[in-house]
């Protein structure tokens, strides 16, 4: 049920405009990195493409993830979601290399994944040749290597610009307001602390996830081949298939907000603690505080106090943010 996403065909570089950038509705970039020598030698093989990368090699130790076959690339909990079915280890990247090496035709592979490893630590120099101009944006550059994979809907605060450099992947993506839809797991347990959805993309159980049928009615899916790129506006809700035995994924990804704002995620946990268990009268009474002052906050709401006095509500900056932030360090000792 899902439609196909949005696509520009033959995308340069140069179409990077700040309207593609500051998009609310994901995009495809079709060979939009097609001049990349590290795609250039993966479509040549894949044996081409794994000896490009360790170029780049140092002897970082990164963080890995490594499934037995049955999972199929499924990085998800275990059944009774007190665990996962993974083993998350610090390992050279080259060996795991290694490993994606020796199981490239093995249909039944263990599986490998090396996921959110920023590029300049781990790989140096590889940007010089494999990079991208995002104009006065200052993105973290990570790369996302292993064999075939599976990753549950989760969202992410910042934009992304994920850039298929190896293997072909596939991408699900919702737009926010599907939450409700995609059964997400705990908030505070999840294999890379990000929630995910339950349900299995492959095997969907429309007893147990009936309302996942809406989700996927407003899903838009779209496969990449290497030298695509894909657009993920924040917090749209994404399942990411990397389809082949070696896949590489580069993506670019910032926030449109001030370094010195905190990461909503924290206000939802705080809110779990201050306002869910309150009697359904005073949670409405709230919810119209958090409607005045922040969601549909335009200023108006502290124009009749002289500015001088706002406190908290005139702007904010770099400062002002350190001493709320110390502020609620303080009430949170209580």
């Amino acid at each position: 049920m899902a439609k196909p996403m949005r696509e520009i065909s033959g995308a340069l570089p140069s179409a990077l405009t700040d309207a593609i950038l500051t998009a609310t509705e994901p995009l495809v970039l079709r060979g939009l990195v097609a001049s990349w020598p590290l795609v250039k030698a993966s479509l040549r093989s894949q044996r081409e493409g794994i000896a490009y990368l360790r170029r780049f090699y140092r002897g970082e130790v990164v963080r890995a993830l490594i499934g037995p076959p049955e999972i199929a690339g499924r990085y998800f909990y275990n059944d009774d979601i007190s665990g996962f079915n993974f083993d998350a280890v610090n390992a050279r990247l080259d060996a795991i290399l290694d490993q994606v090496l020796e199981h490239l035709d093995d249909p039944c592979a263990p599986t490998f994944y090396v996921g959110s490893t920023t590029v300049d630590t781990c790989l140096p120099g590889f940007r010089d040749e494999n990079d991208l101009d995002l104009g006065d944006r200052d993105p973290l550059v990570s790369v996302w290597t292993g064999n075939r994979s599976r990753i549950p809907a989760h969202q992410d605060l910042p934009d992304n610009l994920a850039c298929v450099a190896a293997g072909r992947r596939r991408f699900t993506l919702f737009p926010p307001e599907q939450l409700s839809n995609l059964y997400i797991g705990p908030l505070d347990f999840a294999p890379a602390n990000q929630p995910i959805s339950l349900v299995d993309f492959h095997r969907p159980d429309l007893v147990k996830f009936p309302r996942f049928a809406e989700a996927m009615a407003h899903a838009q899916v779209a496969e990449l081949l290497p030298g695509d790129a894909i657009f993920m506006p924040s917090m749209w809700w994404h399942h990411i298939e990397g389809l082949d035995s070696f896949n590489v994924l580069i993506n670019y990804w910032w926030r449109q907000s001030p370094g010195y704002m905190d990461a909503p995620v924290n206000t939802l946990m705080h809110a779990i603690l201050t306002l869910r268990e309150l009697p359904p009268p005073q949670r409405l009474a709230w919810q119209e505080v958090f409607r005045h002052y922040i969601f549909e906050a335009d200023g108006s709401e502290a124009a009749h106090i002289p500015e001088p006095a706002r406190g908290v509500l005139g702007p904010l900056d770099l400062d002002k943010a350190r001493s709320m932030r110390a502020a609620i360090m303080q009430k949170l000792k209580r």
